[in-house]
């Protein structure tokens, strides 16, 4: 390994040499061109020194090999944040804006051994029981619901739009969300993945949560909260609470993110002319090129060693948090470059080992059919403006597009015939023009797609 003298430049913005502490992966110059990050961390061996937010240090691991190693073996590094020795200590803020994502839940995601396969063995046999075919009817209802809010104005912001949406409505109803509660919840995770008052955010999902829960117990449906809770593993109301957190998290962040890089690769006509990411492309092998070369998180499966270890090189200390860099791992030189094409479930974009994702399924089903059906609606629509000039959202742990502006040929919102509901018509509300769209209107996106669906 070379010594720290021997290192190439940092990339454009890295203050890493100047501020002594680890390289920031929240600026916007990381989010700008995290594979020259990547390139530089790799000088320090299989893990660099990071900040995941102001005063929020840890490893992260930029090593494929490695990040399988840590990935597999749960023995040595756990994943329960309450040995976070930095926290523990009181040398992390918890007012940082990383917390929530970090910070103990006693769900699957932060727990180990025994307990670990009591509620991760709750998780995946009730998401078992998700019908296909009920997840591609409502994704196809949702999408034409959100589509029928734009058609008319010739052009949309493809991630607020639409990408953000579709996961969020999708699992609203594989959840069993009446309205209001979908609407809080709607409002409550897309705060939380726009950075808006984190600690505001999440309280609000959690009270959600619980209420959702608490309607759940008085009265079961078929859906996945209520056969979670009537699993053998007998989950508490805050194991609930908790777990639903991850889940929906695990559904919608990753989803929304494949489906806006797998559309900006699917309408980049100038960057992939002449080659296979051309206009043909299916959308299948759009997705898997974006699960290899732009993870939809990017940076997380934090763990905690037992014991200090020694990485092939780079020093863990017991305690500290040790973060897996799915995109780094994916990009990892000693790869080969024919990489995505011998194997399409080589990549870490899941996961791997006993935490690996468990609603990875559900979540690429959602991607293929939400991306096929907006291409099928509007075959025109292209790009808005040029590729290299759209930004992404800035954060330690996901890939994410600022926004994906696109414009197509308008077309009238059609009036579309509920099968459920005896055949009842229905045109969608009028849209509102771009400039009148806020926020706060997420509050209502869940009460008005029901309102819309039942004609």
């Amino acid at each position: 390994m070379q010594s720290p003298a021997e290192f190439p430049a940092p990339p454009p913005g890295c203050p890493a040499h100047n501020s002594g502490k680890g390289i920031p992966v929240y600026t916007p110059e990381f989010a700008r061109d995290p594979d020259a990050y990547y390139e530089y961390m790799r000088h320090f061996g299989p893990a660099a020194p990071v900040e995941l937010a102001p005063g929020v240090e840890a490893s992260l691991v930029t090593d494929y090999a490695a990040a399988l190693h840590v990935l597999q073996n749960p023995d040595t590094f756990v994943r329960d944040a309450r040995r976070w020795r930095g926290l523990n200590e009181g040398r992390v803020p918890l007012d940082s804006p990383i917390v929530p994502m970090m910070a103990y839940r006693p769900n699957c995601l932060f727990s180990d051994g025994a307990e670990h396969l009591r509620v991760r063995r709750a998780v995946t046999e009730s998401l078992a029981k998700i019908d296909t075919h009920r997840v591609s009817r409502h994704v196809d209802r949702v999408s034409r619901y959100l589509i029928s809010q734009f058609t008319g104005r010739g052009q949309v912001d493809l991630v607020a739009d639409y990408a953000q949406l579709v996961p969020l409505l999708v699992f609203n109803e594989l959840f069993g969300c009446p309205a209001e509660i979908g609407d809080r919840l709607v409002f409550g995770i897309s705060s939380l993945m726009d950075g808006v008052d984190a600690a505001k955010a999440n309280q609000l999902v959690t009270e959600t949560l619980l209420d959702l829960v608490q309607r759940k117990r008085a009265q079961p449906g078929d859906d996945i909260t209520s056969w979670l809770m009537q699993h053998p593993a007998g989950l508490s109301d805050e194991e609930m609470i908790h777990q639903l957190v991850t889940l929906i998290g695990a559904g919608t962040e990753p989803t929304q993110n494949v489906i806006a890089s797998a559309l900006l690769l699917l309408l980049s006509d100038e960057k992939y002319a002449g080659d296979q990411h051309g206009a043909g492309l299916l959308v299948e092998d759009a997705i898997n090129d974006v699960l290899w070369n732009s993870p939809p998180i990017a940076n997380y499966a934090i763990h905690y060693p037992v014991y200090d270890v020694d990485l092939s090189g780079s020093k863990l200390d017991a305690g500290d948090p040790v973060v897996i860099s799915f995109a780094a791992a994916n990009s990892d030189p000693s790869l080969s470059t024919s990489r995505q094409t011998l194997s399409k479930r080589a990549h870490l974009a899941w996961g791997a080992g006993p935490h690996a994702c468990p609603a990875k399924d559900p979540a690429m089903l959602i991607a293929v059919l939400a991306i096929e059906k907006l291409l099928n609606k509007l075959p025109d629509i292209e790009l808005g403006v040029p590729a290299e000039t759209l930004t992404w959202r800035p954060g330690p742990i996901h890939r994410a597009l600022n926004a994906l502006p696109a414009r197509f040929t308008p077309v009238r919102s059609e009036t579309s015939t509920s099968p459920r509901y005896g055949g009842q018509s229905r045109t969608a509300p009028a849209a509102p023009a771009p400039d009148e769209r806020s926020r706060s209107q997420k509050n209502s996106f869940w009460s008005g797609f029901l309102t819309w669906f039942k004609g």
